[in-house]
């Protein structure tokens, strides 16, 4: 057996493969914020086989994100070069897009307080020559005060040009933990080696600020499991795809803090292998945020610096669009002006409908008031949901303020979500040159079914795909990832006929620091692979793109491969030579993974259960919508809307200027009446 779970805001999602049946399962339960390990030991009580049975168990959270969102991570020390103690305050000194013209716009906190930021005398200059030896007396100094006397128990360590030589951050880690052995530290070198003092700094920082909370959520989940019966494999999604040991985890716990949506996008990525579909958009909306990514030619939209809250980390991840928007988003008037999250319901207390004590209507009450969600068969039935709850937040809440009935109030609350909704996706299509409708939507998650296909309609997209379980979609596509790891330097080299010389060394220590990693984890070393990529650009600019590389490579070669890169994203290539900003080396060891079952093709015509009243945005009327139970939908199987397919963790809903049609793995593809699917 092998299992996944996926912490989400709201619920926690689990996929057991069986091996021997190649049969899938799933389970849900709510999510438990005071104690997070208990939601994760309720969904895998649902399934019958004993844990024992199980050989991996693989798991992507957003503990850490929610930490540093939330600014609730363990207080941080941060050790640095004497004289840079104030690199938070002075960072890029740029306000962030959304506050370009906001003229009281003041910067939040830091998250390491000035008076828990020392610095000590060393200094290593920009080509890796040691000027003057850290201060070891100092660095001891450093740490009896932030830990003896400030309480501090987590430590960020960030010294100036450490990605050329780290041995200043090296030594000072070195004597910290001979002083203080169950001192949590985050040295810059150990999760980036690429040129940028305040971004490496950030990073050691956000490291920091997690791996206490981190370390111990996933040494307590460790526990349990044991205590349950596992004696298999924990392995922990990577925010960039991939998968990694438990121990590998806690050394690096910044790597894991966008794992949960990393699931969502490895799963997509196997569809669009298996199907040969170049062109995809992943959707996934769960109960708190809605995430987007492309995936073109079955890669996914990959960067190595990213930000949470403004704030940047160097780490490799997947190129995500996240808005705060999902079947809890709460719905609320201001000044007469009805707004749609980011505020979210969460599991406590939940929607409306809940009965739980949330009085706020959210998008899962708005969708039961226009008939899209059956009450009684709600989470397959293991959750009792209120349907007068939902009318009654949304009358008082919404309807009696703007002066609309309720079906209109839910209508506006539906159109506010596709105007947000919409916009992510032209971030990451048509602001980038890329006409979104020459891609398939893949919609999951537990409100991705609902909202997909309204989607489709609004942006004309080509198809919208809905996967078999796709409210736990994104623990499905944990199963479907490899072992990952990824290494970068800086190097900073022009890239002319001697330029393997510059990088020969480097790759080859990179290479060294991978095995080790696969040592750690125990990988054969027969199923090792090891492929490296330069970060190519213009002399003179500073964004690169990144282009694979092998060994003997031509300098033409590079460059043609770089300007055809430069023309597919930029929309424009010169006739200019160019450098080497960075070195990459991505290892990783494959998996066996599971295969999809296939449906036999079905000689029968869909028949719908019956009928139930609900709006209709195509003809802008309230109208009977077939139902469809998608357990009892065949390979071949064609109809048109409107139509609510019904399943017990989500429900797709097909309007009436749509079709939907079976493929072989019991995906719903939507499309246009008169469009096509394929």
């Amino acid at each position: 057996m092998r299992i996944a779970v996926d912490i989400g805001g709201t619920y926690v999602d689990a996929v057991k493969f069986d091996e021997a049946s190649t049969s899938l399962t799933f389970n849900k339960s709510q999510t438990t914020p005071a104690d997070p390990v208990q939601g994760v030991m309720n969904a895998l009580s649902g399934f019958e086989s004993d844990l024992s049975e199980t050989e991996i168990f693989v798991h992507g959270t957003t503990l850490g994100l929610n930490a540093i969102l939330q600014r609730k991570g363990a207080n941080v020390g941060l050790i640095t070069n004497l004289g840079f103690e104030d690199i938070l305050e002075v960072g890029r000194a740029a306000v962030p897009d959304r506050f370009m013209y906001d003229y009281y716009y003041a910067p939040p906190a830091p998250l390491v307080k000035r008076k828990f930021r020392l610095g000590v005398p060393g200094r290593i200059n920009a080509y890796g020559e040691e000027l003057s030896q850290i201060d070891k007396s100092a660095i001891l100094k450093a740490g009896k005060y932030l830990v003896e006397e400030c309480g501090i128990n987590s430590i960020a360590i960030c010294f100036l040009h450490s990605y050329r030589n780290p041995v200043h951050e090296n030594e000072t880690k070195r004597i910290l933990l001979e002083a203080y052995p169950k001192l949590s530290i985050s040295a810059s070198v150990d999760l980036s080696r690429e040129y940028g003092e305040y971004e490496r700094t950030m990073t050691a920082i956000l490291d920091a600020y997690i791996s206490p909370i981190l370390g111990d959520y996933l040494e307590r989940l460790d526990q349990e499991l044991q205590k349950a019966g596992f004696s298999g494999k924990v392995q922990i999604m990577r925010s960039g795809g991939g998968a990694m040991e438990l121990g590998v985890a806690k050394g690096a716990p910044l790597l894991t803090v966008l794992s949960g949506p990393a699931g969502g996008i490895s799963g997509a990525k196997y569809l669009a292998t298996i199907k040969n579909w170049p062109r995809v958009i992943t959707f996934d909306v769960g109960g708190t945020s809605l995430d987007c990514c492309v995936i073109l030619n079955t890669e996914p939209g990959g960067v190595h610096e990213a930000f949470i809250d403004d704030l940047p980390m160097q780490i490799p991840v997947f190129d995500i669009r996240t808005i705060g928007a999902g079947g809890g988003s709460i719905a609320k008037t201001m000044d007469q002006i009805l707004q749609v999250g980011p505020e979210s319901a969460g599991a406590v207390p939940g929607p409306a409908c809940y009965g739980a004590g949330g009085e706020d209507p959210t998008i899962t009450d708005a969708a039961l008031v226009l008939g899209y969600l059956d009450p009684e068969k709600f989470l397959g039935g293991k959750l009792k949901v209120y349907p007068e709850l939902s009318q009654k937040a949304v009358r008082e809440k919404i309807s009696n303020h703007l002066g609309l009935s309720d079906i209109r109030s839910c209508t506006r609350i539906f159109e506010i979500l596709m105007a947000k909704t919409v916009g992510a996706l032209k971030q990451i299509t048509i602001e980038r040159g890329l006409d979104p409708r020459e891609f398939k939507l893949i919609a999951f998650g537990g409100a991705g079914p609902l909202i997909g296909p309204l989607v489709g309609r609004e942006m004309n997209l080509e198809t919208v795909v809905i996967p078999a379980l796709p409210g736990t979609f994104s623990a499905l596509g944990m199963l479907m990832t490899d072992l990952e790891y990824e290494f970068s330097n800086t190097v900073l080299k022009p890239l002319d006929e001697n330029y393997e010389s510059s990088i020969r060394e480097v790759i080859e220590e990179m290479k060294i620091r991978a095995n080790q990693v696969f040592d750690q984890q125990n990988v054969p070393v027969e199923n090792r692979v090891i492929v490296a990529k330069l970060d190519l650009r213009y002399r003179g600019q500073e964004h690169y793109l990144g282009i694979d590389y092998q060994a003997g490579d031509p300098v033409a070669a590079l460059e043609q491969r770089f300007q055809v890169a430069h023309q597919d994203r930029h929309g424009h290539s010169m006739d200019e030579r160019c450098e080497i900003a960075s070195v990459r080396v991505k290892c990783f060891a494959q998996v066996q993974k599971p295969e999809l079952p296939k449906l036999n093709r079905s000689a029968h015509e869909a028949q719908a259960m019956g009928t139930r009243e609900a709006y209709d945005f195509a003809s802008g009327e309230v109208t009977p919508f077939n139902i469809y139970d998608r357990d009892l939908l065949g390979y071949g199987m064609k109809f048109e809307g409107p139509a609510v397919i019904q399943e017990s963790a989500s429900a797709t809903i097909v309007f009436s200027d749509q079709v939907v049609e079976v493929d072989e793995y019991g995906q719903l593809l939507v499309s246009k009446s008169g469009g096509k699917s394929e």
